[in-house]
């Protein structure tokens, strides 16, 4: 698959999109392949970029109207439930979380 054509594979898709799996099997190489040049890459083990996360999730998101790559999300469970009412409000493909994420943190699908 080339970006290009990860990209219109993805334009229907849901709001977000997550990317997990084990440490170093390319999940931000992917992210930034497909979307770094549309999207702002945000390093959540990035200290300043964390807490502030941490500290005010709304404010944090606000920053990212079009969307962008939020890499270890897990780091900031938070910042979960906040993604779910702004892709319901804004709707369309606007984020994208990658990481290792803890079982806790990961999104479901049924069935």
């Amino acid at each position: 698959m080339t970006p290009a054509s990860g990209r219109h594979a993805l334009r229907g898709s849901a709001g977000a999109l997550a990317d997990r799996g084990p440490r170093q099997s390319g999940k931000t190489t992917l992210a930034k392949a497909l979307f770094g040049q549309h999207k702002p890459y945000v390093p959540l083990e990035n200290p300043d970029e964390r807490e502030f996360a941490e500290q005010d999730p709304l404010r944090f998101l606000q920053r990212f109207p079009h969307g962008a790559i939020l890499d270890e999300v897990q780091r900031c469970p938070a910042l979960l439930s906040w993604l779910q009412g702004l892709v319901d409000q804004r709707g369309g493909c606007r984020v994208m979380g990658w990481g290792e994420w803890a079982s806790a943190a990961a999104p479901t699908t049924a069935p």
